[in-house]
């Protein structure tokens, strides 16, 4: 005869595998419920490409690849960016702001690691002997020979470990997500090192203008103070009537008066720079005497898809968009059951002297609970979809910076043509006013008759409107320059930027980490197929920047199109 389990065992046998399957068939319930329940997602409008070049303009290199120092070539200049580089304080408060991003990154990497914390405890009890608990004390003996005291003191000493099991990848996402944003911040802060240098470059030569304006102010009045002297010489010989005498003197006046505006605007001026710099006012260095003679090098203006890498501000949108689609898997995540594992060990012992006495005083214990929502998850969808239309304002907010960025380059290279044209026609202008200055004062000396003090008054006039003008015109050239070189993406400074960490320890993994399923095959559940923002026209490579890219970079993807996952479901 075959050998049968006995009946009992045989029971025990099929419930034990009836609760083994009854759990198994919980948990899959509570892993696939959840994302039956997901709300779906809004897409975001797929954005105009990147043109290949500025409206038919190209070059293959690019001035943002010119270092600032090297683009102004100017000792004085490059002291005073110097300087703000130490004292401007909204450089300072950036910095902070990276410390902060930094910390973020910490904090965000501690919670993936699991928690342990110390505790100690003493505590006295006495039970009552008509309880079950004070019943058995009173009969127990822990040590042979020795009955429990009463009252019954306790002393415990144990650790506690909790750690939440990161089975959705929720908190490695958040992790990513803040190395992500301590990168933007950074290209955030270089962001502004560019408009600074630019900001102090244009005070720096508007205040070279005004000096060159009250120059030629000078001279004019310098002129029309022997004219006023002439006509008055005139006049006393009997051979012209005071009109004149009061025509050049008005004129004086209304010069003279003009030159107290301009000294106030440069002190304005001089002050801007002095706040730049962080420092209380005072005079600005600066050597005015061949300002109209100046020149900045030639601008290379590159392709437009160079300025997704030499524009801090781009990077910063595009870092920032790819914090954003990690923030929508981080709050999906929160859909599906949290495994929470909790253990702790020690020893306890109602004596000193055996709290330490192993394995009689030692406790141990372990636990797990996963745990999922399953009724009134209106917080939960509230967050995801929140997170969805963040994600959707920085598409845009990156579409409009790309857009931003190209229409800045066109505008300002265009306006460094423009007044660029007008200078050498107004040098020549003022050519033919100068000799006609010239001529018309040293006829109306001599008194010649077919000269009056009108002509004279009038080509001065014209003389000094047309110097102001191209001083004026001067310094709007170099301020289009400044502009221009700044819009390409010139003008940082990476030593700004100080110690950075080690990426793995800041948080921001390695593509195949971060992306370990690609771009065109998401995989089944997932965020589903990504979005692309603006990018450059096929076959427009950049070339690559002698300048480090920040850090973390080579371990971003290289486009958006990799990065940011938008989808309905």
């Amino acid at each position: 005869m075959m050998n049968r389990l006995p009946r009992d065992s045989s029971t025990t046998l099929i419930s034990r595998s009836a609760a083994a399957l009854g759990v198994v068939v919980a948990l899959g319930l509570l892993s696939a419920l959840p994302g039956c329940w997901i709300p779906k997602l809004q897409r975001a409008e797929r954005g105009a490409p990147l043109p290949a070049d500025f409206n038919g303009a190209a070059s293959n290199l690019s001035s943002a690849q010119i270092g600032w120092r090297e683009f102004f070539n100017d000792p004085t200049l490059v002291s005073l960016v110097d300087q703000a580089f130490v004292g401007n304080q909204e450089l300072k408060i950036l910095a902070q702001r990276v410390r902060k991003a930094e910390y973020e990154v910490m904090a965000r990497r501690g919670l993936i690691w699991p928690f342990l914390t110390g505790r100690t405890g003493v505590s006295l009890e006495k039970p009552s002997l008509f309880t079950p608990l004070g019943a058995v004390e009173d009969q127990l003996q822990p040590v042979p020979g020795t009955g429990f005291p009463d009252p019954l003191p306790n002393f415990l000493v144990a650790a506690d470990i909790t750690w939440e099991i990161d089975i959705w990848r929720k908190l490695r996402n958040a992790r990513d997500a803040a190395g992500l944003r301590y990168i933007a911040t950074q290209e955030g802060q270089n962001y502004v090192v560019t408009r600074l240098v630019a900001e102090i470059a244009e005070d720096y030569y508007e205040l070279m203008a005004l000096d060159n304006r009250m120059e030629a102010l000078n001279r004019t009045i310098e002129i029309q103070d022997r004219s006023l002297e002439v006509s008055k010489a005139v006049k006393e010989a009997g051979r012209g009537t005071e009109l004149p005498v009061q025509r050049f003197q008005a004129e004086v006046s209304k010069n003279t008066s003009e030159r107290m505006i301009i000294l106030q605007d440069i002190v304005e001026v001089e002050n801007r720079i002095n706040f730049l710099l962080g420092r209380y006012p005072q005079r600005v260095e600066r050597d005015s005497s061949r300002f109209l003679e100046l020149t900045l090098p030639a601008l290379n203006m590159g392709i437009p898809s160079q300025l997704l890498q030499y524009r801090a501000d781009i990077r910063q949108a595009e870092r920032e968009l790819a914090a954003a689609g990690l923030d929508v898997q981080v709050a999906r995540a929160r859909f599906f059951p949290a495994l929470n594992l909790t253990a702790t060990v020690g020893t306890e012992a109602f004596n000193t002297k055996y709290l330490f006495r192993s394995p009689e005083s030692l406790i141990y214990g372990v636990a797990g609970d996963l745990t999922a929502p399953l009724i009134n998850r209106s917080a939960i969808k509230a967050d995801y979809l929140t997170a969805n239309a963040d994600q959707l304002e920085k598409v845009y907010e990156y579409q409009r910076t790309v857009l931003n960025a190209f229409t800045e380059v066109i505008n300002r290279l265009a306006k460094v043509q423009n007044y660029g044209l007008s200078i050498d026609v107004k040098r020549q202008q003022l050519q033919s006013l100068e000799a006609s200055v010239d001529n018309a004062t040293k006829l109306f000396q001599a008194a010649h008759p077919g000269i009056e003090y009108m002509d004279v008054l009038l080509a001065q006039r014209d003389l000094m409107d047309a110097k102001m003008v191209l001083i004026q015109t001067k310094q709007e050239q170099l301020a289009a320059i400044v502009n221009a070189y700044q819009a390409l993406g010139g003008g940082g400074n990476q030593s700004l930027l100080g110690h950075v960490p080690d990426p793995e320890v800041v948080g921001v993994p390695p593509y195949d980490t971060l992306y370990p399923h690609g771009v065109t095959n998401p995989p089944e559940g997932s965020a589903g197929t990504p979005y692309c923002p603006p990018q450059s026209a096929p076959g427009a490579e950049p070339p690559t920047s002698p300048n480090p890219p920040p850090p973390g970079a080579e371990m971003l993807p290289q486009n958006l199109e990799e990065a940011v996952p938008l989808t309905t479901e």
